[in-house]
């Protein structure tokens, strides 16, 4: 079975949750016997790269830019991919549907991870928002498949566009610290820091433990790893709150610094609020981290009770946190349970059983 997987930067991972999905689940499916193209875009990786762990790679160029990357590069790989003639499309991301329509001229067997509620980010204007609802439609119409990383999406498409869609986590591995003295690099030590790896948009939620800091009694810093716009108002109302105890990294990408910041937090604020089963939520849990997430249904089905649920308000997070705070063998069960949490329903292995089993299916249905 050949199958082509179109809709990520590429891999090897570099980038964010849809590219460790590519990687984790295209090399072991070849590692199984069967063929797996993934489309990578011009100029993030080394385009010289043309396998990897048994994965074919196939670069193609793009037009840079904020609304024209993905489009762009999702249709000249569809078009490049009619050639090799793959058994079964892994198209990552709802807004790629539309272009999705030229396979199903051609008869393909279409499956679209569809991704979060992208249309509910702040970020977008009327534009974007109904560019993002459409692409939800054509996605319940044209695929032969729909995957939805978490129950709540399901829910969403099945109440909304009455489409059933198959249920597919994100996976995550365990892992554990292998190097402290890059905490140096930061000014930090072990412990003694909450952890927040997001963007900085509204609705991750970032403000909420900033705020929450001005409650706290305490020496541990509030350190922030992600990217952001710096010109937004949400930057600017984050930058007037004075606190030396909250320290803002901006993007951190070397090698191993995020995961080592993570393993050696004294906890994990999750605020995240679009979308479905959120890679970084399961990243955090593979770490062993104490983690406290943000209260929504995408959040609440991943940790279960495995963590702490947090509504917005700093107040009330400010209170969780120092119960936590006073009580470390409260946070030593809550990583404990985090990590199993993760070995009983978020390996990758199961993801990628689970992703087979679809394709084989898809496969050999009859159009």
């Amino acid at each position: 079975m050949h199958i082509a997987l179109i809709g990520t930067r590429g891999v090897p991972a570099k980038y964010g949750g849809f590219e460790t999905c590519a990687e984790e689940i295209s090399t072991r499916i070849s590692s199984m016997g069967h063929k797996v193209t993934v489309y990578c875009r011009n100029g993030n990786y080394d385009d010289s790269l043309k396998n990897y762990k048994g994965v074919k790679l196939v670069h193609l160029p793009t037009i840079k830019g904020k609304l024209t990357e993905t489009f762009f590069h999702t249709f000249i790989s569809l078009v490049h991919s009619l050639f090799l003639k793959p058994d079964v499309y892994l198209i990552m991301n709802a807004a790629n549907a539309p272009l999705c329509i030229l396979l199903k001229f051609f008869r393909k067997k279409v499956i679209i991870n569809v991704d979060g509620l992208e249309w509910r980010r702040k970020k977008w204007g009327i534009i974007g928002k109904s560019y993002y609802l459409f692409s939800e439609w054509v996605s319940s119409k044209i695929a032969t498949r729909i995957v939805s990383d978490a129950l709540g999406i399901k829910d969403y498409y099945l109440k909304k566009y009455k489409t059933n869609s198959t249920f597919i986590a994100y996976g995550a591995k365990i892992e554990k610290s292998l190097d402290k003295s890059i905490l140096s690099k930061y000014n930090l030590e072990p412990d003694e820091y909450l952890f927040i790896a997001s963007r900085l948009e509204p609705e991750n939620n970032a403000d909420i433990a900033v705020n929450a800091m001005q409650y706290l009694d305490t020496k541990k810093k509030l350190v922030i790893a992600g990217g952001a716009n710096y010109k937004s108002q949400y930057i600017k109302s984050l930058n007037r709150i004075k606190d030396d105890r909250i320290i803002f990294l901006g993007p951190v990408y070397a090698n191993g610094h995020i995961k080592e910041l993570h393993c050696n937090c004294f906890a994990y604020i999750h605020g995240n609020e679009v979308g479905g089963t959120n890679p970084a939520l399961l990243k955090a849990m593979g770490y062993g981290n104490m983690v406290f997430a943000s209260n929504n249904v995408f959040n609440t089905e991943v940790l279960d009770d495995c963590g702490i649920i947090f509504d917005k308000d700093p107040k009330q997070l400010s209170d969780k946190l120092k119960v936590i705070l006073e009580n470390p063998e409260k946070r030593t069960h809550y990583q404990k349970k985090a990590i199993q949490r993760i070995k009983k329903k978020y390996t990758w292995e199961k993801i990628t059983k689970q992703y087979l089993e679809l394709f084989i299916e898809c496969a050999d249905e009859k159009y």
